[in-house]
């Protein structure tokens, strides 16, 4: 194992970096830093990174990020998030539940697309909430370009040819489906938002966020009838409408990311599951066929959900066919061209390199080095890769948990030395272990004996 590299960290941000220790240290993915602490997986972020340069040019795409609990699979889609925010594009990110599904009846899709539209980022805007901000400057940009062509606010002309060049702009969403009354509303915004009509400019976003429950009611506040709301069964749609406004606006494209689709695989009931999986399969057709330009789908899940021929998206069988490895794709061969991209085990090294740059993290953030040396790295590390099935299953978010405890307790007790908190915890656990072991192996006695009088009475 290499110990002897060396990276010098830049100063980070007081805000964000206590944020980013403290989501490390409970397990949870930070949603800024994440960069700071971005250790191996290269070949999947110039992968991802492709497919946005895909969407620049007009394509769609979509990926599955297939990895176990705490391997790095929400991790990665932040970095790609942050990347993405970068370069210029739109990104919306939601988490999925019982209660927001792909698809489903009493509000559980729309609910996806609420949390999709609530988390809406730009680069300016990058926490969220960037709805109503896209919009004002996009309408900023076009007055600037018509001041630019030397009419001036104050000349008749320049509402008029504001006006033509907005509805110029949205022409072609009126040809795609919903897009319509996309285009309706948005113009209403639009003109509520110059007039500095308050009222019809909330009664506006409500409808772009899907949040009216019938026609009635949205028609009634927004002040003109509507023939569609955003529901359940086409809010897909309207993400698509929004990829290509997005275009419109000056914006690069839209990246969406959808992670914990385990909660798919956790539903119960077949049909309700296989309506969902549908929907994946309408996503994939529209995205790799060219029906959703500027559009780039991320879906993260565990290997269950993909692979269980019972439940999984294996269980449907035109999924299956697509997403299933090919009998040429061997071990040991990588393969980030197709649409699942595995997230494997970070190897020694990366995780040696993760965690010291944790340590270099913790004494910017406390002002002081903690009292760790190298060589504990090294053997604390060990001591995580000794454990049984670790060289396999080990996952960054198990490691650094226990980590970022050991820093703590260094910290807060002086005279407490490395090799007293980790040999402590090393016996207790084999203890733990020797219990587990004792009680699998009387567990395992009883089984036997029961097998064998059975067997017995059958004979």
């Amino acid at each position: 194992m290499e110990t002897n590299a060396q990276y010098e960290i830049p100063r980070v941000p007081k805000r964000i970096l206590t944020s980013l220790l403290s989501s490390v240290s409970a397990g949870v993915v930070p949603r800024a830093g994440a960069p700071y602490i971005a250790i191996g997986r290269r070949d999947e972020i110039a992968a991802m990174l492709s497919d946005l340069e895909q969407v620049n040019e007009g394509g769609g795409s979509m990926r599955f990020l297939i990895g176990r609990y705490g391997s790095g699979k929400s991790f990665l889609m932040q970095l790609i998030r942050g990347y993405a925010l970068e370069r210029d594009f739109l990104t919306a990110d939601a988490d999925l539940s019982p209660e927001r599904r792909l698809y489903g009846t009493g509000g559980s899709g729309v609910a996806t697309y609420r949390e999709l539209m609530k988390n809406l980022a730009a680069k300016s805007s990058p926490d969220g909430g960037a709805l109503p901000k896209i919009i004002a400057r996009w309408i900023s940009e076009l007055q600037n370009a018509i001041l630019s062509d030397g009419i001036s606010a104050e000349d008749a002309r320049f509402s008029d040819e504001l006006n033509r060049r907005v509805m110029e702009s949205l022409r072609e969403m009126e040809l795609l489906v919903g897009g319509f009354d996309f285009a309706r509303v948005v113009t209403a915004y639009y003109r509520a938002y110059t007039a500095g009509d308050d009222d019809c400019r909330s009664a506006c976003l409500r409808w772009l966020r899907g949040e009216y429950a019938t026609k009635t009611e949205a028609r009634h506040e927004l002040g003109f009838a509507v023939s569609v709301i955003i529901d359940d069964e086409n809010w897909y749609d309207f993400l698509k409408l929004w990829a290509a406004l997005a275009r419109t606006m000056g914006y690069r494209g839209l990246v969406v990311f959808v992670d914990e689709c385990v909660n798919l695989y956790k539903i119960s009931h077949r049909v309700s599951r296989e309506n969902n999986y549908e929907k994946i399969l309408s996503m994939f057709n529209d995205t790799l066929q060219g029906r959703a330009p500027g559009l780039a789908l991320i879906l993260g899940g565990t290997p269950q959900f993909l692979e269980d021929t019972r439940r999984g998206l294996f269980s449907y069988e035109a999924l299956r066919s697509r997403l299933c490895d090919s009998r040429f794709a061997l071990d040991g061969f990588k393969n980030l061209i197709g649409p699942v991209i595995r997230l494997r085990r970070l190897s020694d090294d990366e995780l040696f390199a993760l965690i010291s740059r944790v340590t270099k993290l913790y004494a910017q953030n406390y002002g002081k080095e903690p009292r760790i040396t190298e060589e504990q790295m090294v053997q604390f590390l060990q001591i995580c890769l000794d454990r049984a099935g670790a060289d396999s299953m080990i996952t960054p978010r198990e490691m650094l948990r226990d980590y970022m405890t050991v820093l703590n307790i260094l910290m807060q007790n002086p005279d407490a030395t490395f090799e007293q908190v980790v040999g402590s915890a090393v016996t207790l656990k084999t203890a733990n272990d020797d219990m587990e072991d004792s009680s699998d192996t009387l567990e395992k006695d009883a089984t036997e004996k029961a097998r064998f009088s059975i067997d017995d009475i059958e004979f």
